[in-house]
């Protein structure tokens, strides 16, 4: 459970999340394992930078290799050697984003299907990747196009199954494009959805069906209309939730437009229960999170940029709160760094930085596809991230 310590001058939180395999000290971020893992890091490395907890992700783990091979493994902690707290999301994201980019992605015009979103074309198609229904979400494999069905109580047996820390219901992520009306539709299904999925939940843990009780969380969606996220949040609410995610802003949404929902949010959300940005973002995006009260964050860009040869550097030697460019993203395969002898950042204390590594050889092993030049951008990517939280826990 959450515990709120104080709350600084800038209204960043500092507080203790206490999970069932250990606490967590708050604010912090989740680096990104969607299959069990931190795209070339290993699960010691990530301990050896200050990592307390990791994402991993329902829909490619329930896919492959499945929920039920990990659990009889001795769940997913054990199968990924990591033993810290783990995060799962949902998986809905996923269902609908992979959608997207799929050219045979399409709903049949039927009765009783909700084309809740406009990135999934409407078309009476035999080769539908996903259908919305009250019941939940019908969709292909993205691996051999077997059909799946993610219900509210599924998503969350999948989750129990695998032994995580930190649950996340199914819920629907509309478009940064959507209508309004469908994302109404949207944030009605997202809370029918969340309803099922505790009650479930709590059933489960009833039954003792786990050996110590995880923490689960309800999202909140809504788009970029205020009135539509405090209806969605005041009702998750009311369910009790162990804790609150913000969803739907790290998809299609022009991002200076989501601060207004964030402070919303900050301001609506429970002091007492851990908030979580989910998807979000740049080291500054998370600094300014941070000041309007959230606690939580994750996401792929820094592992995403370091396989393209992009890294971050801290601007000055100490954080300003009040600017909003502590962080800047250079790309070692451009030109400049061709012959650059410096390291990525001489106060940096990642493995590549404090080694010496200098810039040229980094864009030489990059544009060489040598693993160790995508494995020491890894490295120092994350490592600027979970500095930074350090930096804030302060």
């Amino acid at each position: 459970m959450f515990k709120l310590i104080t709350t600084k001058s800038d209204g960043t939180r500092i507080g203790e999340l206490t999970t069932p395999h250990g606490k967590i000290e708050t604010p912090f971020f989740m680096p990104v394992g969607t299959v069990g893992s931190v795209k070339s890091v290993s699960p010691w490395e990530l301990s050896d930078l200050g990592a307390q907890i990791i994402l991993c992700n329902t829909y490619h783990l329930y896919l492959r290799p499945g929920e039920k091979l990990i659990k009889n493994l001795g769940g997913l902690h054990k199968f990924v050697g990591w033993d810290g707290p783990i995060l799962t999301d949902s998986g809905g994201y996923q269902v609908f984003s992979l959608a997207k980019n799929d050219k045979e992605c399409v709903i049949p015009a039927k009765a009783g299907i909700q084309n809740l979103d406009p990135r999934v074309k409407s078309e009476d198609d035999t080769r539908n990747l996903v259908k919305i229904t009250d019941d939940g979400v019908i969709f292909k494999s993205h691996l051999d196009g077997s059909e799946h069905l993610f219900t509210p109580e599924k998503v969350i047996g999948i989750q129990l199954d695998l032994g995580v820390d930190i649950l996340m219901p199914l819920d629907v992520c509309p478009s940064g494009k959507a209508t309004r009306e469908e994302v109404e539709k949207s944030v009605e299904l997202t809370l029918k959805w969340a309803r099922r999925a505790k009650e479930h939940f709590e059933e489960r843990i009833k039954n003792k069906e786990v050996s110590k009780r995880p923490l689960l969380h309800g999202i909140v969606q809504g788009g970029l209309y205020p009135d539509l996220r405090k209806y969605c949040a005041e009702e998750l609410i009311k369910l009790d939730f162990d804790g609150y995610s913000v969803g739907g802003l790290a998809v299609d949404l022009e991002t200076r437009k989501m601060w207004d929902v964030v402070k919303q949010m900050g301001e609506i959300l429970p002091a007492d229960k851990q908030r979580y940005l989910m998807g979000v973002g740049t080291p500054d995006d998370i600094i300014q999170a941070t000041k309007l009260g959230m606690d939580m964050f994750d996401c792929v860009l820094p592992t995403r940029l370091a396989r393209h040869g992009s890294v971050y550097n801290k601007c000055h030697s100490k954080l300003d709160l009040e600017s909003s460019n502590n962080y800047k993203l250079i790309n070692l395969l451009n030109s400049e760094y061709r012959t650059d002898s410096k390291e990525i950042n001489k106060n940096c204390k990642c493995e590549s930085c404090s080694r010496g590594l200098s810039r040229a050889y980094i864009s030489h092993l990059i544009r060489s596809n040598e693993i160790l030049g995508i494995r020491l951008t890894t490295l120092h990517n994350l490592f600027q991230y979970l500095e930074l939280m350090r930096d804030l826990q302060k």
